[in-house]
């Protein structure tokens, strides 16, 4: 029972941290029409921002879970403006190429400020040790982390939902000329969407700096995932990143328990299976 209990529990850790990645790469694609493949930088660069913050400006995590993100967004903003805005509208493989080069830009960059060596962001204070659940000891951070995760997909989920600015990026992503008819800032909308997405990104690495290793590149990994998640959900599908995330999450949790000798392969099954059964995702729209 309590391996079940700490595979439920690591499957939900990396399940949801998956979903918040993944919905800032949805949520590009859905209003923009772009599949960002730098998407996967733009977390490595949350992870070296809170690096950067807590070692050389002697912050804590705290601030740096606030800063980070930001800094990433306003990254995301440059890119948007020097680089995508040149292909909206064109085919999806222009947008493909772009971000791809944009991901190797960017993986060179770290390297050549930061090095290739490994770094490491110590988790707060508050939030070192391990807690007894049902008889098993689970590590505090790992209980932040499912905490964090489900307050900025339930934040994400009220800001498209409840507030105005919300329901002005859904107009624009439902008709941009219809948008602009009304008086909607459109090129302002996607600039800021672009950036929403990197800033869920932003706060993904920053989150999982403290529990995995920053080194270059350590985005490519979480982008072949984040699109295994999309895959799974449907593209453009909020809920359906939910649902995808933690279907991969729970395969990586207990399948890294009790398959470990297929566990790297069990994800691409499981997309397989969906691609041939629901080609749109579990989530996703059937074509009319």
């Amino acid at each position: 029972m309590q391996g079940v209990l700490a595979a439920l529990l690591n499957s939900l850790e990396i399940g949801l941290l998956l979903a918040v990645i993944a919905a800032g790469l949805n949520i590009v694609f859905g209003v923009l029409g772009v599949i960002n493949f730098a998407h996967g930088s733009l977390y490595m660069l949350g992870a070296y921002f809170a690096f950067a913050l807590t070692s050389y400006l002697g912050l804590s995590f705290w601030p740096a879970l606030l800063l980070a993100p930001l800094a990433v967004a306003v990254v995301a903003v440059v890119i948007e403006k020097l680089a995508l805005q040149h292909v909206y509208g064109r085919d999806i493989a222009d947008s493909l190429l772009i971000t791809f080069a944009l991901l190797l830009v960017i993986d060179d960059a770290v390297r050549i400020v930061w090095g290739a060596g490994i770094h490491v962001v110590p988790p707060p204070a508050a939030l070192r040790g391990t807690v007894e659940l049902f008889g098993a000891l689970y590590p505090r951070y790992s209980l932040f982390v499912i905490v964090a995760a489900l307050l900025a997909m339930a934040g994400l989920w009220l800001f498209f939902l409840r507030t105005r600015a919300g329901r002005i990026v859904r107009a624009a992503a439902i008709d941009r000329r219809m948008a602009e008819a009304v008086g909607i800032n459109v090129p302002l909308v996607i600039t800021g969407v672009f950036a929403l997405g990197a800033w869920m990104a932003g706060i993904a690495g920053v989150i999982a700096a403290p529990m995995r290793a920053i080194v270059p590149a350590m985005g490519d990994r979480i982008i072949i995932d984040a699109f295994i998640v999309v895959v799974i959900g449907g593209l453009g599908s909020f809920p359906g990143t939910l649902l995808g995330a933690l279907i991969l999450g729970g395969i990586y949790g207990f399948g890294g328990r009790y398959l470990p000798q297929i566990n790297l392969v069990l994800p691409y099954l499981g997309m397989a299976l969906v691609l041939l059964l629901r080609p749109r995702g579990l989530a996703g729209r059937e074509a009319a």
